[in-house]
């Protein structure tokens, strides 16, 4: 589409385009903040450098994209309950959180719309972030992959990272951010493996290997068998963005038709990012 308000340079592919003209410091106009949104649907992955934010600022915006959602299991900024501080000392050994592909929070009845991450303070190598573009990828699927997908509903669970006997509960390593681990993670929540984005109609594979703990009516074996082909498909490099971090850069993407990755590698280096998520709906 043809943007009035604000400058977008979409990738080749159409998916992650940057943003610029904008100073997201202050309060957009309307016309202007529907451009943004509708820049978001339509790409996916959408990012704004040199926006120098404070706290404030970046609530504000998150609250001008829609409501906060809620995000579980990990203790938030002290004076800002709806604030993620990312954070990883140059000393620490424990992974860098993120390590895995998936859709944020995607085991809640109504999973995040948005998440925006700011970077603060960005190591001189590593810590790339990489998004897998899950519209481009059901497209990609032949009609007879896409009719036995078509009827089926995923399981999603905390379980695997943040229940009691999870990844993060089993670390041995200390990690700055505090997670809490809880018998809640080990709920779980059907959603279609196959959503329709709300915006854009464009239907997308809605699965991911760190929340997605099996396929309605089907046996372990075969869902495993069916979630381990479809991540391989997800993630070929046709279907990935990689995103490249400079400091005071803010970045926005949509849970409801991408994956993401966060790369390590900057062992030896402070790092640090604030995060918000925008409230969803239920996946249909």
């Amino acid at each position: 589409m043809a943007y009035r308000h604000i400058e977008v340079k979409a990738n080749e592919t159409g998916f992650g385009a940057e943003i610029k003209g904008l100073d997201l410091s202050a309060p957009l106009a309307p016309q202007t903040l529907e451009e943004v949104k509708s820049a978001w649907a339509e790409h996916g992955v959408v990012f704004f450098p040199d926006q120098p934010l404070e706290l404030d600022a970046l609530e504000r915006f998150t609250e001008e994209i829609g409501p906060f959602g809620h995000d579980p299991f990990i203790k938030p900024m002290a004076d800002h309950p709806h604030v993620l501080e990312l954070r990883r000392e140059p000393d620490e050994k424990a992974t860098n959180f993120g390590a895995g592909w998936h859709s944020d929070w995607s085991f809640q009845e109504t999973p995040p719309a948005a998440t925006l991450l700011h970077s603060k303070v960005v190591p001189p190598k590593g810590g790339d972030t990489l998004y897998a573009d899950c519209a481009r990828a059901y497209e990609a699927l032949s009609p007879a992959m896409k009719k036995l997908l078509a009827p089926l509903n995923a399981v999603h669970s905390a379980i695997l990272p943040y229940s009691k006997k999870g990844i993060f509960a089993q670390e041995k390593e200390e990690r700055t951010m505090q997670i809490i681990t809880s018998d809640e993670a080990e709920k779980t929540q059907s959603h279609p493996l196959v959503r329709t984005h709300p915006v854009t109609g464009r239907k997308a594979l809605y699965v991911s290997p760190v929340y997605t703990v099996g396929i309605e009516g089907m046996s372990n074996e075969e869902s495993q068998w069916l979630l381990g082909g479809l991540y391989q498909h997800m993630t070929k490099p046709e279907f990935i963005y990689r995103h490249k971090w400079r400091e005071n850069m803010l970045v926005m993407w949509d849970n409801r038709s991408t994956l993401h990755f966060a790369e390590g590698g900057y062992d030896g280096y402070l790092r640090v990012m604030h995060r918000t998520t925008v409230a969803g709906e239920k996946p249909v």
